[in-house]
């Protein structure tokens, strides 16, 4: 089972630190949506869809022929990821760690600034400029596209970290503002809990540490 695992947290853990970057710049957004999105990380990409609130996140993906979707609970503070086919899921506590890793976004001041619009797949949308400095000192910095809902569609910024240089991209497309189904958000049936004894979320941590 570690095995089949391993991809699917490389992609867990580029898709937190993306959730969190968008969590934090759609901090004061109040719509809900849905999208098609894609993940460009390091050696990982993974195209997934997506289904948004202000207080939930789900993101159905495939790896491998491998199924798997990842619900945030803001609300409740925890996140749940699912293996359909194998009908498990692992939970994991959604708070801030003590050592402020790479996914925590309240470990980053977050620099935002407006310079002008763009057209991005046919509509047009406010064209941004980001840094974001983490407490460890590493920075990350580049552009970012957002709708006229504040819904972020694009960013495309490069990770700075001892001397290091990474690029990182996040796309979404179809977007679809609307009231999204509250049952997207709760865990399938006959979906029994994995305990890993933390060896997952480690292996997770150390991958975005890196």
């Amino acid at each position: 089972m570690a095995t089949r695992m391993w991809m699917p947290l490389a992609i867990v853990g580029a898709s937190l630190l993306l959730a969190g970057t968008a969590a934090a710049v759609e901090e004061k957004l109040n719509v809900e949506y849905s999208a098609d999105q894609v993940i460009e990380a390091e050696e990982v990409a993974m195209k997934s869809r997506v289904f948004h609130t202000p207080t939930k996140e789900r993101r159905e993906m495939s790896q491998g022929g491998q199924n798997m979707i990842i619900i945030m609970r803001h609300d409740k503070k925890v996140s749940w990821t699912v293996m359909p086919e194998e009908h498990i899921y692992m939970e994991a506590a959604m708070k801030p760690s003590a050592d402020k890793d790479k996914t925590d976004m309240s470990a980053y001041k977050i620099e935002q600034t407006p310079v002008g619009q763009e057209m991005l797949n046919g509509v047009n949308m406010n064209k941004s400029k980001i840094i974001m400095t983490h407490s460890s000192g590493s920075k990350m910095g580049g552009f970012m596209w957002t709708t006229k809902e504040g819904i972020m569609a694009k960013i495309d910024a490069i990770a700075v970290e001892k001397g290091s240089k990474d690029r990182f991209k996040m796309e979404q497309t179809n977007i679809k503002v609307g009231k999204q189904p509250a049952d997207l958000f709760e865990l399938p049936r006959g979906v029994e809990k994995m305990d890993m004894g933390g060896m997952g979320m480690d292996m997770m941590k150390d991958m975005m540490g890196r």
